[in-house]
């Protein structure tokens, strides 16, 4: 075989196996979340599986364009439809718990795909036979580790950023059918089968799934009845509902809103203030409400548009920055009346270093002296969990005590709204102990 088509094909197992892992960390995201005790055991079981493909391929003694061909093949299946929006939902839907489904997602989709592709640079190295070992296998790295650098940033800079998930899901796919019509040359079944498989992709990831998708979410808009609602409609963010809006007049938002721009306008009668949003959901915090100036932060930069096309039918009110919200903390020089966090990649699932010391004391910084920090969590009811008791404690290790209000008592998940104010950093809490009560003293310097 040709130098040309065997570096070609290196080159597309390069670029769609790491397309695959990264596709796979998006997708895994409305599910699992993004924080580091998903990603970081997703990759490991991909270099296993990519390992055991090395290991496999080295093994194979004959018929190399055949097995390469095949495994390209069904490497095309699984990518196309396996790590598809309506597969990966599908999967997350039918096996519970979530741990269970992430286990199969592993085991039957992303593991195959790794060891599939892994062996082609072993196997192809084969057929350079008139270079040295050490220059064919160090030619057919470069080539496949450049498809990877090339993958990696087409997919995720320029695929995902303009055309969605679902297009880097179908091109990897296609680029797959390709490498498969280029192993097993001209013919009219491989270019059935081929073809067959570009159909299946295409149409899997465009018909399938009527979602708006991002590289960063997966946006559906459907009806929503909840107390009071007239039409209502919900703005669901990777799978899990973000803003509620009806028809009424006045609108009725979810309650979580409408608690939050009761304390502002209402308890302490904001008006010509400025607040910043860290995450945008639907951007009803500030719909129809001129009062005060409102900025949002949120990662994604299509979130806008889809707000007001899909959800608000309206132009959202305030000023709109596409940036991290830690980031943007950092950089600017702006100073709010208040800030409200409400950052989430999915249900109960805040980003790992947007709940951190460091992330409170950056919001501290951009509050005007006696601001206001309010944050939406979704943690348990009862807060008995390790989780709601440290993060309570991590933002109360910054501002002092809080208010802390569970809406949804009954529920086992509820909005929990947490309100503090800017201020003297807080001095360590005593205990009062019979030994040693300083009750009345404490109380007279509190006045």
């Amino acid at each position: 075989m040709p130098r040309f088509p065997v570096f070609t094909v290196v080159f597309i197992e390069g670029f769609c196996s790491l397309g695959a892992e990264i596709i796979a960390l998006r997708q895994l995201v409305p599910h699992m979340g993004s924080s580091i005790v998903v990603t970081a055991p997703t990759i490991g079981f991909f270099l296993l599986a990519l390992a055991l493909g090395y290991h496999a391929g080295a093994r194979v003694a004959e018929d190399f364009r055949e097995v390469v061909a095949r495994n390209f093949l069904i490497a095309a299946l699984l990518t196309g439809t396996g790590l598809s929006g309506v597969s990966v939902d599908l999967l997350f839907d039918k096996l519970n718990p979530p741990e269970i489904a992430y286990l199969g997602f592993i085991i039957g989709v992303l593991g195959p795909i790794a060891w599939l592709l892994g062996q082609t640079v072993p196997i192809l190295s084969n057929l350079l036979q008139h270079e040295r070992v050490g220059e064919a296998s160090g030619r057919a790295l470069y080539y496949s580790t450049l498809g990877s650098f090339l993958g990696s940033l087409s997919l995720s800079l320029l695929v995902m950023q303009w055309l969605g998930v679902a297009a880097a899901v179908a091109l990897c796919g296609i680029c797959l059918a390709i490498g498969y019509m280029l192993l097993r040359g001209r013919g009219w079944m491989t270019t059935a089968g081929g073809l067959s498989v570009m159909l299946l992709t295409v149409g899997v990831n465009s018909w399938l799934r009527p979602e708006i998708e991002t590289a960063y979410a997966s946006y559906l808009v459907v009806p929503a009845n909840y107390e009071g609602a007239a039409n209502g409609r919900a703005l669901k963010n990777n799978s899990s509902y973000a803003s509620l809006i009806d028809e009424s007049e006045p609108p009725r938002y979810a309650r979580y809103i409408r608690h939050i721009r009761s304390l502002l306008l209402d308890e302490m009668g904001f008006r010509d203030r400025r607040i910043l949003v860290l995450g945008a959901g639907g951007f009803t915090l500030s719909h129809r409400e001129p009062s005060n100036h409102y900025t949002y932060v949120d990662i994604d930069p299509a979130v806008r548009d889809i707000a007001e096309k899909h959800f608000l039918h309206a132009a959202a009110r305030g000023d709109f920055i596409a940036d991290d919200a830690r980031s943007f903390l950092i950089r600017t020089s702006q100073r709010f009346a208040a800030v409200l966090v409400d950052v989430y990649s999915a249900h109960s699932s805040i980003p790992g270093h947007l709940v951190t010391r460091e992330f409170w004391q950056a919001t501290r910084r951009v509050l005007d002296p006696d601001g206001l920090l309010i944050a939406n969590l979704i943690l348990d009811s009862a807060l008995a969990t390790p989780y709601s008791r440290n993060l309570l404690a991590t933002i109360e290790s910054v501002y002092g005590r809080c208010a802390v209000e569970v809406l949804q008592k009954k529920q086992v998940l509820a909005n929990v709204v947490v309100t503090c104010r800017n201020g003297e950093p807080p001095e360590p809490p005593r205990l009062f102990i019979d030994e040693r009560n300083t009750a009345d003293f404490d109380l007279a310097r509190s006045r």
